[in-house]
């Protein structure tokens, strides 16, 4: 499919023909759930597990008589009632990992990539050149191409600094390196924006 690319002063910079085999895949919702689920599993730090009654360092000497003290008959100070007992029913350590064949994911990262380009919110940039790394002069540029609310913008192995700089400083732009490119991400974000290196190398990464 051909696209038009603009350059980030919105004027046209020519056309781009984009591989039907990655942006023209239809989405499918079952497929995109599932690779969304794995990253966000595999996002959860692991669990800390909590020490309970048998992990907890006091003595297990009865502290008090079984009768005549005005108390209940306690055995140990290791017990949940007590300040600096065992909890009860603490939480385990648990690892959170998931696992997802390599096609699967990487047919998810075409169908994220194929919706936005179906829905009209794929944009590709020759470069990302903004003068001087201000926000002010890249704020004024973003508002003349029509962004959504959120746009994340994928360039190509290295993230250009000037661009990097400006957009610091905005919260509706997320820049990530192609490397980088993922389907939660993709999903997430109104627009997405392509620089011709990403889709380079978005391409090769599928072709290699």
């Amino acid at each position: 499919m051909k696209v038009k690319v603009q350059s980030l002063d919105a004027k046209a910079g020519g056309d781009i023909e984009l591989n039907d085999e990655i942006f023209a895949v239809e989405p499918r919702a079952d497929i995109l759930h599932r690779v969304v689920t794995w990253q966000l599993i595999n996002r959860r730090a692991p669990a800390r597990a909590a020490r309970e009654r048998s992990d907890v360092a006091r003595t297990g000497k009865k502290f008090g008589r079984q009768k005549g003290g005005g108390t209940a008959r306690h055995g140990d100070r290791r017990a949940p009632i007590f300040i600096g007992g065992g909890k009860a029913h603490g939480p385990r350590a648990r690892v959170f990992t998931s696992s997802l064949n390599k096609k699967i994911r990487a047919l998810g990262l075409k169908m994220a990539l194929s919706s936005k380009a179906k829905d009209g919110s794929l944009v590709v940039l020759d470069n990302l050149d903004v003068a001087e790394g201000k926000t002010k002069t890249l704020k004024a540029q973003l508002g003349k191409l029509g962004f959504g609310k959120t746009a994340l913008v994928i360039d190509g192995d290295a993230l250009n600094v000037g661009f990097a700089r400006a957009s610091s400083n905005l919260e509706s732009v997320n820049l990530l390196p192609a490397m980088g490119a993922n389907v939660y991400d993709i999903m997430r974000h109104d627009t997405l924006v392509l620089t011709r290196a990403a889709v380079e190398k978005l391409e090769a990464r599928f072709n290699g």
